[in-house]
């Protein structure tokens, strides 16, 4: 009797389900792309050969993951027994690319590294409270849509494929949670280093150590904001640097990395490495901020020598020039000099504050009007380059209304994809005017706005909320919006700041601006 068939491209198992594409081949079971006739969709099918031993075992830990009802978890939606010499185990298929394909170009932003293990922390947490783990968490199971949107695979499968008969103790499962935990940590070091502590994992080059202890992700790569770098330690730190609180649980490490600051302090505190062997160590290059996408694995770097002290500063070179013009009498001179100035300067500008009268006074008795907007400029300071499509703000006043100065689009959320608090534009006026109402016409909605104004005595273009007074605000604006400003509302500057965009498609949000009134006097 000739063996059976292996099953191949184009087979169409229990009537419904066409094999197309075959995925891995990994401890004798195997993963295929597959397409479902009776639905038309894609579907994914782990099947395990009847014969084997741990056949029936593998049915039953996929039916006991059901119990795990998060959405991040490709769901199993349907169980065959026997098809075709096979055991199989039908479940999601997500369009998305492996989080180790993108992670072998770049490490991730440190608030989108955040938010992508805070997202695999609560779906851990969630299978842990049914008593299921995952033990072999690694970026090749984390997808990422375009869309943001996170989601694992593996749930189980390495306990559906234990040794037959085995039972697993209540020390073994404590063990499995832990495993997962240190997972998560690994998976945060690896998002922000582009390294896998501990070995090559998934194409990723092993983490470096020295003397043995994990370097810190901040001691790796220039960029990495001090939260993150912490909540990576206190996961797998043994013990955590600073007597920090270890994490242990799924739930906790989600929970903080919720929590954690945003991508501002990028200060390098780290000590130098430069006597270590790894050459990505060397800590006397220049820490530089990266302005763009994140850095690749390895960008071209000055490499100084190792010892060589670093040259002095223009402000050291400069202080000391000052020093030596100070010593002995040369010092009481330059003093005396120093002084003189600055009184003259003081008198010069408190005469010219006498005898020139405020400009521009606004007449409260004058009627409202359509108030003129000298120029309008995009306001993006929580962006990278501080800009947002600058070269489109001229249309907000061109008096066409069919365009407009637009947003970048955002993927995940109407929130700007969790990524920044807002984006805008500011109403330059030309001089100091009394602001009483704003007509805006916006392109799709619900728009959410606030408006922001500067104080009369700023004279320059704001670029941060700094200094800045919030005076209305507005939820669910839609196309045609007013607002009102409250009374002696007095600026040069307004801000229009949109914090909720509306949606252009399926998970995709812009807003747009494509005219503006200005009402008050002047």
């Amino acid at each position: 009797m000739s063996e059976r068939r292996p099953l191949a491209s184009g087979d169409v198992l229990a009537r419904r389900y066409e094999l197309q594409d075959l995925v891995t081949e990994k401890l004798g079971s195997s993963t295929w792309r597959a397409h479902d006739k009776i639905l038309n969709r894609n579907v994914g099918i782990e099947m395990l050969s009847s014969s084997d031993p741990r056949a029936h075992h593998f049915l039953d830990a996929a039916r006991e993951s059901t119990a795990v009802t998060d959405p991040r978890f490709l769901r199993v939606l349907d169980l065959i027994q026997d098809e075709q010499g096979h055991h199989l185990v039908v479940r999601e298929w997500a369009r998305a690319f492996p989080l180790d394909q993108l992670l072998a170009q770049s490490s991730l932003p440190n608030r989108r590294a955040a938010t992508v293990v805070a997202e695999v922390a609560e779906a851990l947490a969630h299978a842990h409270e049914h008593g299921v783990y995952h033990r072999r968490l690694t970026p090749h199971q984390v997808l990422l849509k375009q869309s943001g949107a996170v989601r694992v695979v593996g749930l189980g499968v390495a306990t559906a494929l234990a040794p037959v008969g085995r039972q697993d103790t209540l020390a073994e499962l404590q063990e499995y949670e832990q495993l997962d935990v240190q997972a998560l940590g690994k998976l945060l070091y690896a998002c922000l280093t582009s390294r896998w502590p501990g070995a090559h994992v998934d194409g990723l080059r092993a983490a470096p150590t020295e003397h043995g202890r994990l370097l810190r992700p901040r001691q790796v790569r220039a960029g990495v904001s001090r939260d993150v770098d912490t909540i990576a330690d206190r996961i797998l730190g043994t013990p955590p640097r600073h007597h920090a609180t270890p994490l242990r649980k799924a739930a906790d490490i989600a929970r903080t990395l919720r929590l954690s600051g945003e991508d501002d302090d990028l200060t390098d505190d780290q000590p130098s490495l430069a006597g270590l062997s790894s050459p990505d160590l060397l800590r006397l290059d220049p820490v530089i901020v990266p302005g763009g996408p994140p850095p690749g694995l390895e960008p071209p770097r000055r490499r100084p020598k190792a010892y060589e002290p670093a040259p002095p500063t223009t402000f050291e070179r400069g202080r000391a020039r000052a020093r030596r013009a100070a010593k002995g009498d040369r010092g009481l001179v330059l003093l005396g000099v120093v002084g003189t100035l600055l009184i003259l300067s003081l008198l010069a500008f408190l005469g010219s504050r006498s005898a020139t009268p405020s400009s521009d006074p606004i007449d409260s008795s004058s009627p409202v009007r359509i108030l003129p907007v000298q120029r309008v400029i995009d306001f993006d300071p929580q962006g990278e380059d501080g800009r947002e499509n600058r070269e489109l703000t001229p249309l907000v006043i061109d008096g066409d209304p069919a365009t407009g100065w637009r947003t970048s689009t955002y993927l995940g959320s109407p929130e700007l994809g969790g990524l920044k608090d807002g984006v805008g534009v500011v109403l330059d006026l030309g001089g100091v005017r009394e602001v009483t109402s704003l007509r805006l016409r916006l392109a799709g909605d619900p728009t959410d706005l606030a408006v922001f104004v500067a104080g009369d005595e700023m004279r320059r273009t704001p670029r941060s909320r700094s200094g800045l007074t919030q005076v209305a605000t507005l939820e669910g604006a839609a196309s045609d919006a007013s607002i009102s400003l409250p009374a002696d509302t007095v600026t040069r500057y307004v801000v229009v700041w949109l914090t909720s965009l509306p949606e252009i498609g399926p998970g995709e949000f812009r807003g747009e601006i494509q005219d503006v009134v200005v009402r008050g006097r002047s």
